[in-house]
């Protein structure tokens, strides 16, 4: 997979949400959907995505999915990503 596929699945707020859910292991789409604070029918759509994509994997476990992060380098990604915005939003102040 392209790097720019990774980043262009998880380039969109609640896909970003989601991931950070997800950091500290695998949660429920319900589990997922509280945290959110979205619809099923929103949640479900991006969870499809990023599965599709290769960012996530799931599980069925009676009624319940299950997500959780297929690759953990796409944490350490976001991660500097996400510092090199707070570097940045620094050097502005």
């Amino acid at each position: 997979m392209h790097a720019a596929e990774v980043l262009k699945a998880v380039a969109h707020p609640i896909r970003l949400l989601i991931v950070e859910a997800l950091q500290d292991g695998e949660r429920s789409v319900g589990q997922i959907m509280d945290a959110l604070g979205e619809k099923q029918a929103i949640t479900s759509q991006q969870l499809n995505l990023m599965k599709d994509k290769g960012v996530l994997a799931s599980r069925r476990e009676g009624t319940k999915v299950y997500y959780r992060i297929q690759n953990p380098n796409v944490i350490r990604v976001l991660n500097c990503v996400y510092d090199h915005c707070d570097a940045a939003a620094k050097g502005r102040s």
